[in-house]
Protein backbone atom coordinates (compact mmCIF):
# COMPACT_ATOMS: atom_id res chain seq x y z
CA UNK A 1 0.00 0.00 0.00
CA UNK A 2 1.43 3.38 -0.94
CA UNK A 3 -0.53 5.53 1.46
CA UNK A 4 -1.77 4.80 4.95
CA UNK A 5 -4.58 6.78 6.53
CA UNK A 6 -3.27 8.69 9.55
CA UNK A 7 -5.11 10.00 12.56
CA UNK A 8 -6.99 13.26 11.90
CA UNK A 9 -5.18 16.34 13.09
CA UNK A 10 -6.53 19.79 13.86
CA UNK A 11 -3.87 21.73 11.97
CA UNK A 12 -4.35 24.32 9.29
CA UNK A 13 -2.16 24.57 6.24
CA UNK A 14 0.22 27.52 6.13
CA UNK A 15 1.20 29.17 2.89
CA UNK A 16 4.62 30.44 1.82
CA UNK A 17 6.47 28.49 4.50
CA UNK A 18 9.70 26.70 3.64
CA UNK A 19 10.35 23.43 5.42
CA UNK A 20 13.84 22.72 6.69
CA UNK A 21 15.15 19.21 6.43
CA UNK A 22 18.43 18.64 8.22
CA UNK A 23 20.47 15.86 9.79
CA UNK A 24 22.43 15.76 13.03
CA UNK A 25 25.90 14.23 13.47
CA UNK A 26 24.21 11.18 14.97
CA UNK A 27 22.16 10.72 11.79
CA UNK A 28 25.38 10.46 9.78
CA UNK A 29 26.91 7.67 11.89
CA UNK A 30 27.78 4.62 9.74
CA UNK A 31 27.19 6.48 6.47
CA UNK A 32 29.73 7.20 3.78
CA UNK A 33 30.27 10.93 3.28
CA UNK A 34 30.04 12.67 0.91
CA UNK A 35 27.40 10.71 -0.98
CA UNK A 36 25.03 11.21 -3.89
CA UNK A 37 22.30 8.74 -2.94
CA UNK A 38 18.71 9.78 -3.48
CA UNK A 39 16.92 11.01 -0.37
CA UNK A 40 13.67 9.02 -0.19
CA UNK A 41 11.28 9.73 2.66
CA UNK A 42 7.78 9.08 3.96
CA UNK A 43 5.75 12.27 3.79
CA UNK A 44 2.29 13.07 5.12
CA UNK A 45 0.20 14.22 2.16
CA UNK A 46 -3.36 15.09 3.08
CA UNK A 47 -4.38 12.51 5.68
CA UNK A 48 -2.04 9.79 4.41
CA UNK A 49 1.54 8.77 5.15
CA UNK A 50 3.00 8.37 1.66
CA UNK A 51 6.10 6.25 1.13
CA UNK A 52 8.78 6.52 -1.58
CA UNK A 53 8.76 10.32 -1.92
CA UNK A 54 12.03 11.54 -3.38
CA UNK A 55 13.50 14.86 -2.27
CA UNK A 56 15.25 16.40 -5.27
CA UNK A 57 17.52 19.41 -4.74
CA UNK A 58 17.36 20.22 -8.43
CA UNK A 59 13.59 20.02 -8.86
CA UNK A 60 11.72 23.25 -9.46
CA UNK A 61 8.34 21.51 -9.13
CA UNK A 62 6.56 18.97 -6.99
CA UNK A 63 5.45 15.99 -9.08
CA UNK A 64 2.86 13.30 -8.36
CA UNK A 65 2.86 9.97 -10.21
CA UNK A 66 -0.13 7.73 -11.14
CA UNK A 67 0.13 5.29 -8.20
CA UNK A 68 -0.21 8.10 -5.67
CA UNK A 69 -2.89 9.90 -7.67
CA UNK A 70 -5.00 6.75 -7.68
CA UNK A 71 -4.09 5.82 -4.09
CA UNK A 72 -5.33 9.18 -2.79
CA UNK A 73 -8.63 8.65 -4.61
CA UNK A 74 -8.18 11.76 -6.75
CA UNK A 75 -10.34 12.29 -9.81
CA UNK A 76 -9.78 14.35 -12.99
CA UNK A 77 -12.22 17.00 -11.72
CA UNK A 78 -9.95 17.55 -8.68
CA UNK A 79 -7.23 18.89 -10.98
CA UNK A 80 -6.73 22.42 -12.20
CA UNK A 81 -5.35 22.91 -15.73
CA UNK A 82 -1.57 22.84 -16.13
CA UNK A 83 -0.17 22.51 -19.62
CA UNK A 84 3.56 23.26 -19.42
CA UNK A 85 5.36 20.10 -20.58
CA UNK A 86 8.64 18.95 -19.05
CA UNK A 87 11.22 16.20 -19.48
CA UNK A 88 11.11 12.95 -17.53
CA UNK A 89 14.17 11.16 -16.14
CA UNK A 90 14.53 9.24 -19.38
CA UNK A 91 14.47 12.44 -21.47
CA UNK A 92 10.93 12.02 -22.83
CA UNK A 93 8.48 14.89 -23.06
CA UNK A 94 5.71 14.63 -20.45
CA UNK A 95 2.38 16.45 -20.73
CA UNK A 96 0.87 16.92 -17.23
CA UNK A 97 -2.69 15.81 -16.50
CA UNK A 98 -3.12 18.88 -14.31
CA UNK A 99 -2.20 20.33 -10.96
CA UNK A 100 -3.57 19.90 -7.44
CA UNK A 101 -2.90 21.72 -4.20
CA UNK A 102 -2.56 19.41 -1.17
CA UNK A 103 -1.35 19.86 2.41
CA UNK A 104 1.91 18.13 3.36
CA UNK A 105 3.47 17.65 6.77
CA UNK A 106 6.98 16.58 7.70
CA UNK A 107 6.97 17.71 11.31
CA UNK A 108 4.59 19.94 13.24
CA UNK A 109 4.23 22.33 10.32
CA UNK A 110 1.65 21.80 7.59
CA UNK A 111 2.05 23.58 4.25
CA UNK A 112 0.08 23.52 1.02
CA UNK A 113 2.00 22.37 -2.02
CA UNK A 114 1.04 22.44 -5.70
CA UNK A 115 1.70 19.01 -7.23
CA UNK A 116 1.92 18.59 -10.98
CA UNK A 117 0.18 15.29 -11.79
CA UNK A 118 1.76 13.27 -14.58
CA UNK A 119 0.93 9.94 -16.17
CA UNK A 120 4.35 8.35 -16.55
CA UNK A 121 6.33 5.67 -14.76
CA UNK A 122 8.53 6.42 -11.75
CA UNK A 123 9.91 4.26 -8.96
CA UNK A 124 8.78 7.07 -6.63
CA UNK A 125 5.24 8.07 -5.71
CA UNK A 126 6.11 11.77 -5.77
CA UNK A 127 9.03 14.16 -6.04
CA UNK A 128 9.33 17.23 -3.90
CA UNK A 129 11.80 20.01 -4.57
CA UNK A 130 13.91 21.68 -1.95
CA UNK A 131 14.45 25.44 -1.89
Amino acid sequence: MLAEKSQPEQKRARRNFHLTLSFSKEDKIETTQPHDDALVITLRIGDYDVRRVMVDNGSAAEVMYPDLYKGLGLKPEDLTPYSSPFLSFDGKLVIPRGMIRLPIQTSREVVEVKFIVVDTYSPYTAIVGRP
